[in-house]
């Protein structure tokens, strides 16, 4: 909104011979006679100059247009600022409005993709539901492409089971005699026990006391010396 003080070049606080300068200055620039070739911009503008100091040059003109210029100001203000307010609202609106869309067809797109379907039919599928063409190639490429890392990820993960599965059979198979051998010790342990105390208790035991020959043998014996003596 151009004012008074605009025209001539000057601040709302220039003082009476800052603007009696700028005025001869803007006077002189657009002179019609100064400006061969565009004669009817120079008048006009030379025009808007001459009324503009007109007022400014005088005290009680310039204090009424300076009264009325800061309430059309105060207006125009508030006149701006509920034009932005109500802007901005219409484009928050938009904007929500085409983001609820766009997570619309990301939602038909991948459930389209999970049965099976290739990056084509997304692409139709999302034309035929009113998508702009250039955002329905995007949502297909990109839902395309989420899908193919899903089944690599899958499948990797598979292998890896599978490798170690090869990986720990040979384990178990190693294992398993050895535990057989363990099991097999175990079980022959308290069958060999008995017989082991048994020749230890036999090794253990006098000779007179194991042959019932020896016993009778000493007790001849002793009898014979009885009668010696």
């Amino acid at each position: 909104m151009a004012t008074l003080y605009d025209t001539l070049g000057v601040h709302t606080h220039a003082t009476e011979e800052e603007i009696k300068r700028a005025y001869r200055k803007a006077a002189m620039k657009w002179h019609p006679d100064r400006n061969t070739g565009a004669e009817e911009v120079a008048r006009a503008t030379f025009q808007e100059i001459k009324d503009a100091y007109a007022i400014l040059s005088d005290a009680e003109q310039r204090k009424v247009y300076d009264k009325v210029y800061a309430e059309q100001m105060r207006g125009w203000e508030a006149q701006r600022a509920r034009s932005q307010q109500a802007q901005a609202e219409r484009e928050a609106a938009t904007r929500a409005a085409d983001e609820t869309a766009y997570a619309e067809m990301v939602s038909l797109a991948m459930r389209f993709a999970d049965e099976g379907h290739n990056r084509d039919v997304l692409f139709g599928v999302l034309l035929g539901r009113q998508c702009e063409a250039r955002r329905a190639a995007q949502i297909a490429d990109s839902v395309s492409a989420l899908q193919a890392s899903r089944r690599e990820a899958a499948k990797a993960e598979a292998d890896a089971d599978t490798e170690a599965g090869r990986e720990d059979a040979p384990v178990e198979a190693e294992v398993a005699p050895q535990k057989e051998q363990a099991e097999k010790a175990d079980h022959a342990a308290p069958r060999a026990a008995p017989a082991n105390r048994a020749n230890q208790d036999k090794r253990e035991e006098p000779a007179g006391e194991t042959h019932p020959a020896g016993v009778l043998e000493g007790l001849w014996f002793q009898f014979l010396n009885g009668l010696r003596y």
